[in-house]
């Protein structure tokens, strides 16, 4: 029998239990993993271990794909109509809406997200991709159809995919709430299976299975690049890679300064500098504006002891490098894994913390002269995802957004996205483009029929 565990809440924002299985999700049923391997969950916030969730393995990745394959002969893919596709997930839309403040506070407990931000900005966007989604499922025409998680899963289901999901091992416990929604609305059993585990099991079973057909990761170019290697070694699967980013936030002397400045942080501090796109490069033509970034964000955590020693290293690396702490560069009390906004000034682009992602709360600041000499310094980099621009000049704008090497452009704000809108990286930021009908492409294969309806030879 598969355990569950239940999370008492009482804090000013949330009060209440919610009770989550933490085994694998496999052809509809929650199971055991075969090896009997279970998974330390731990809250950030404290470092106390709050449950296990089962690890999975080769071999229940392989009984995953069996389920998987059958689903789509059977009960989906071309044998559900695109209409009932489309209702379907506008019930699971329905049903995420529902529990969102479940949702929400497993979030803050699993991964360190501030409650109210996951709730009104996260889980909204989540409800808001499901039903785009679910709006395509019945527009596919003329082709033949064979929290993060939800933007991979939605444009999949939609074009009558089936699907096995790993969890980040760090944080699984949204996601395997998620599979009893599923269940609720009407997702046929074997469509979608949850298999937790750690990269270098599960995941590198999902990558090498001759019987899959694609892959979608987010997260490392390291790792990404491992799974190219799979696709090309097993069966030349399908690859979408959403990776890290060293985004650009630039800021021209004509843009409204405060506002400027409250743009950049959120850029850069937005869920404690855990965002892909994070403008962690930070170039200005005024120098007295990097005082104005001691505007202090939600406090939250860093997701796992790993990340926030990640990080910490990172800020030694840039104080023995020669770069100047502007202001944080160290840990925020005793308990947990917190780490103070960290500025950087006096940075030299051949530092680590200039040209690595770090993935947290750190940013370096540097003074540019030119358009040209900024544009320069903004490209020289392996990544990418995005840029940020500040100006209130138009025509500046538009040129600065040609000249970037990067797969997404904001001008006068950072951050925000739109389900409407294509979200991917150039260099090693990624392949492919999440969102949008671009997503569905990836998702769907071409194929051409040539049918003679009169010729004779």
């Amino acid at each position: 029998m598969v355990k569950s565990y239940t999370h008492l809440f009482n804090t000013a924002v949330y009060v209440g239990s919610v009770t989550v299985k933490t085994g694998l999700f496999i052809n509809g049923r929650w199971v055991n993993p075969i090896e009997g391997e279970y998974i330390d969950v731990v809250d950030p916030a404290s470092e106390d271990v709050i449950t296990t969730v089962g690890c999975g393995g080769a071999e229940d990745v392989n009984i995953a794909v069996e389920a998987s394959r059958k689903a789509f002969r059977t009960s989906w893919g071309l044998k559900v109509p695109g209409s009932e596709r489309g209702r379907i997930l506008s019930k699971l839309a329905d049903l995420i809406e529902e529990r969102s403040e479940e949702l929400a506070a497993l979030e803050a407990l699993d991964v360190g997200k501030p409650f109210l931000s996951s709730k009104h900005f996260e889980l909204k966007s989540v409800v808001q991709a499901v039903r785009y989604y679910a709006g395509w499922a019945d527009k596919a025409h003329g082709k033949t159809i064979e929290m993060m998680a939800v933007l991979k899963i939605a444009p999949a289901l939609a074009t009558g995919n089936t699907v096995i999901l790993k969890p980040s091992e760090v944080a699984p416990l949204s996601v395997l709430f998620l599979a009893d929604l599923l269940n609720d609305a009407g997702i046929p059993p074997g469509v979608v299976n949850i298999v937790n585990g750690y990269g270098h099991t599960v995941g590198s079973a999902i990558a090498s299975h001759p019987k899959i057909d694609k892959i979608t990761f987010t997260g490392s170019s390291l790792t990404g690049c491992k799974i190219l290697k799979a696709s090309a070694a097993s069966n030349l699967k399908a690859v979408t890679l959403e990776l890290g980013g060293k985004s650009p936030t630039i800021i021209f002397n004509d843009a409204t300064l405060e506002q400027a400045v409250q743009w950049a942080a959120l850029g850069v501090f937005s869920n404690m500098g855990q965002i892909c796109s994070a403008g962690s490069r930070i170039y200005a033509l005024q120098a007295e504006w990097v005082s104005l970034l001691k505007l202090q964000p939600a406090m939250a955590p860093q997701v796992s002891k790993t990340q926030f020693e990640r990080i910490m290293s990172y800020i030694s690396s840039g104080k023995s490098e020669g770069a100047k702490i502007h202001f944080g560069g160290e840990r925020f009390g005793e308990q947990g894994y917190f780490i103070r906004p960290t500025i950087f000034v006096d940075v030299k682009p051949s530092m680590k913390i200039m040209r690595e992602e770090i993935f947290g709360p750190v940013c370096c600041v540097v003074k540019f002269r030119t358009e040209e000499e900024v544009l320069g310094w903004a490209n020289d980099t392996t990544y990418g995802l995005a840029a940020n621009v500040l100006t209130e000049n138009a025509a500046r704008a538009i040129r600065m957004a040609h000249a970037l090497e990067a797969g997404v452009i904001y001008v006068n704000h950072t951050i925000a996205g739109d389900i409407n809108v294509p979200f991917g990286g150039y260099k090693q930021s990624g392949l492919g483009r999440e969102m949008g009908e671009e997503a569905l492409a990836t998702y769907t294969q071409v194929k051409a029929v040539h049918l003679n309806i009169g010729q004779v030879l």
